[in-house]
């Protein structure tokens, strides 16, 4: 069984899929962690609630963004992983922690490889449909082997369409299914379907 460490930093949706779909037996593995940068995440509850262990890291004033990710990779260390993934996780990594995980980092992003990186990706996706720049969005589940923003190579990505009617918080909502869906079809390829 493969051994899952999660990051968040918020109120932790894509995290409950991933529970949900261990509760499930949908994937052949279990969380080992959680780990937040914000001891007010939403996300820790929820692992709490399963039993998982629940790690808060955040950041101290005068703390170099690589001192910190020198913390956080002992924490990530400790735990034994086989595959970190980033869920809803706001901080940009080094490769003073990325290098000692390589290859085992997946982000889940709202957006389609090479549009939107970084924050407000679903606002700034309706504001382009607005203006008629663009007539679709999408989710991508994508490896993390550098300091690049939402650029490494796509593992999977599901286009959303985006209507008219649509207002922030209605495609907000499709955009969560639709990365859940993929989340979990992702994992399912990179721990191997339980027979």
């Amino acid at each position: 069984m493969q051994r899952l460490v999660v990051l968040i930093s918020g109120n932790g949706s894509n995290l409950q899929a991933i529970i949900d779909a261990c509760r499930a037996h949908q994937l052949n593995a279990q969380i080992v962690g959680v780990i937040s940068d914000k001891k007010t995440a939403g996300g820790l509850k929820r692992a709490e609630k399963e039993g998982i262990k629940t790690i808060v890291q955040e950041k101290i004033a005068n703390q170099s963004r690589e001192e910190y990710d020198q913390l956080l990779a002992k924490q990530v260390t400790d735990l034994q992983p086989d595959w970190i993934v980033l869920a809803g996780w706001m901080r940009l990594l080094t490769n003073t922690f990325l290098n000692q995980f390589s290859g085992k980092v997946i982000n889940i992003h709202p957006a389609l490889p090479g549009t939107f990186p970084g924050t407000k990706a679903i606002e700034r996706a309706l504001q382009a449909y607005k203006k008629r720049e663009i007539g679709a969005t999408g989710v991508m589940v994508h490896e993390v082997p550098d300091e690049g923003v939402d650029s490494g190579p796509a593992l999977g990505m599901k286009v959303v369409q985006i209507a008219a009617h649509d207002t922030l918080e209605t495609l907000t909502e499709r955009m969560h299914a639709a990365e859940h869906e993929l989340l979990i079809s992702v994992l399912q390829k990179l721990t191997g379907e339980k027979k």
